[in-house]
């Protein structure tokens, strides 16, 4: 599934499509060494930034970033981001049967959770079985787990003490991906499961959240929690129990600490790294020339992958439902909102290609699908994509089509009289967003439309998006990755990351009036028989399919995608750089080398 940001780099990708807080390329976090003394400020460590604090320590529970669990837990099997293979991970090994309805994995030997308890076959039956496939659970993991129409959820037992048995219902294309998605410890979490609080709801919707004291959180990836000051940092140690080891038996990761440092805003982080107070920093277009001038004199390198993997857009509030009685958005503007011709009109009156010019400094390309470049089942414009290239007069031709017309100072009004005014949401604190937000405000002042431009803290934003969803535009981006199934969240209509047209996930207020719309429907279906379809080139045909409708109907009017690019020391020994990792990805094997 996807989840919401800006363009995500993490270490390992747990099929979980979020919601990206910043367009620039969020590796590790960090803070200036002056202002974090320890008794052992001295080890080798890693120091980066993010824009924000995260929201939970409870990986079922989240759905954004900046997250830990890229640091903090594994899965059974790993996609490798340079080769986009599948590689074992906690699984050693895994057979698929010959009618790829039945996956056996076996664990590796040895294993234990990072308090130092063995790690084991109970614990992947518990974390699917009692979580990611427990309805009392408000998952997205579930999204990427259920299977055809029926939406049916695979069936996970123990066979034996290092082998584990997933039994899909129907041929499942996506499946080793699926099974990526982070094994969590039972003797930590299982109490807090099967105890209810007054509600009757288990109280580890309540676990783990960000106050809980870090020895509590028990984690299996190469690190895990030390510390965390609110909105200052998070502070990781190296996870001495962790199950890689080197060429000559020694443990992994090289790197003992890393630190990530909450800032304000991207000036800041660049502030901090130019000053040496940060090991690393996503190299956003706007900084590019200043940094890359300052390569050899500030001891860095700048890597380059080609377009990054993630996507950015606006998108309407398309949701019809009401809460209490009360339209979740005002009918005029729904009305707007819900008519095709006019979500065209603003996707041909934004000028992407000044928007590269300008806020990308030339360091980027049109977006125009919701699937990464770098995927298999990417369909190009070449290949029948449809794109909408800056056209004034075909936005104001599709505006006349629907009912649409200007008075005479400029201004759009709707068939009623009504003026063509909306408030455009965003996070703060972006730069490179907060520049496209501007520009688009000023586009479509160009057809008559006022935006009340808007960014918002990103914890009051995305409650906005996902809860009270009293919101009527926003900008907004999703990490990406080369297998479209991670998205299931967005695309199916009851996803959790639905947000053009959001359902009420659990534990939220019931919607009255709640609709799907046909388009919406059809790509949802599309989706569950491309995740059924093993053959390769009937899935690209499927996936097409789906690129096809969106961008007829544009629930999200796709914009910029600039390249991924980070500076990091030099002193860092072991970077194998990739838009869909990052630079980070292997920090298991990563050396400082002074």
């Amino acid at each position: 599934m996807k989840s919401i940001s800006g363009i995500f780099s993490n270490f390992k990708r747990f099929y979980l499509p979020v919601i990206l807080a910043s367009l620039t390329t969020i590796t590790i976090a960090a803070c200036n060494p002056s202002n974090f003394k320890s008794s052992a400020a001295q080890v080798p460590q890693l120091v980066s930034s993010i824009l924000s604090d995260p929201k939970t320590f409870n990986y079922p529970l989240s759905s954004e970033v900046p997250n830990i669990f890229g640091l903090t837990y594994e899965g059974l099997t790993n996609q490798n981001p340079i080769t986009g293979k599948f590689e074992p991970s906690l699984a050693e090994s895994w057979e698929i049967s010959e009618d790829n309805l039945r996956f056996v994995f076996t664990l590796r030997e040895g294993l234990k959770w990072s308090d130092g308890q063995p790690l084991t076959v109970d614990d992947v039956v518990f974390t699917f079985n009692d979580i990611y496939l427990n309805e009392a659970i408000p998952t997205d993991a579930r999204d990427i787990l259920r299977i055809g129409e029926s939406r049916a959820l695979p069936k996970v037992r123990k066979i034996d003490d290092r082998r584990v048995e997933f039994t899909a219902p129907e041929p499942f294309a996506p499946f080793l991906g699926t099974v990526g998605l982070p094994i969590l410890p039972a003797h930590a979490l299982e109490k807090s499961i099967k105890t209810k609080d007054q509600e009757g709801k288990p109280i580890f919707l309540t676990k783990w959240g960000v106050d809980t004291p870090p020895e509590e959180i028990i984690v299996n990836g190469p690190y895990k929690l030390e510390r965390y000051d609110t909105s200052q940092r998070i502070v990781f140690q190296r996870n001495p129990y962790y199950w890689r080891k080197g060429p000559q038996g020694k443990s992994q990761p090289y790197i003992e600490r890393t630190v990530w440092q909450i800032v304000e805003s991207t000036d800041t982080s660049l502030l901090q790294f130019r000053s040496g107070g940060l090991d690393t920093v996503g190299v956003s277009p706007d900084y590019f020339s200043l940094l890359k001038r300052q390569e050899k004199q500030g001891n860095f390198k700048i890597y380059e992958g080609g377009p990054a993997t993630g996507t950015s857009f606006v998108l309407f509030n398309l949701n019809k439902g009401k809460r209490d009685g009360k339209p979740l958005v005002d009918p005029v503007k729904s009305r707007w909102f819900n008519t095709v011709e006019f979500r065209q009109a603003v996707a041909y009156a934004i000028d992407r290609q000044t928007m590269i010019n300008n806020t990308f400094r030339g360091l980027g390309k049109p977006q125009d699908s919701p699937i990464s470049v770098q995927s298999p089942y990417y369909l190009s414009p070449q290949e029948g994509l449809k794109t909408y290239d800056y056209n004034l007069e075909k936005s104001k031709e599709l505006l006349r089509k629907a009912g649409f017309k200007s008075n005479a100072q400029g201004q759009l009004l709707d068939a009623q009289g009504n003026r063509v005014r909306f408030t455009l949401l965003t996070n703060a604190g972006n730069k490179i967003r907060e520049a496209m937000g501007a520009q688009i405000k000023q586009d479509l002042s160009k057809i008559g439309i006022q935006v009340d431009f808007t960014p918002l803290a990103w914890n009051t934003y995305t409650d906005k998006l996902a809860n009270t969803l009293d919101w009527d535009a926003s900008l907004l981006g999703l990490t990406g990755g080369l297998e479209p199934n991670d998205g299931a969240n967005v695309w199916s209509p009851e996803g959790g990351l639905h947000m053009f047209n959001q359902k009420p996930q659990a534990g939220q207020k019931p919607i009255q009036g709640w609709e799907v719309a046909p388009w919406e429907a059809e790509i949802g279906r599309l989706y569950i028989q491309a995740a059924r379809e093993l053959d390769e080139t009937k899935r690209k045909e499927i996936y097409a399919k789906t690129q096809q409708i969106t961008q007829e109907n544009l629930p999200f009017i796709y914009l910029v995608n600039p390249l991924a690019m980070s500076a990091v020391r030099d002193r860092f020994e072991g970077i194998n750089y990739s838009a869909l990792g990052g630079a980070f990805w292997n920090i298991y094997e990563i050396k400082i080398t002074e």
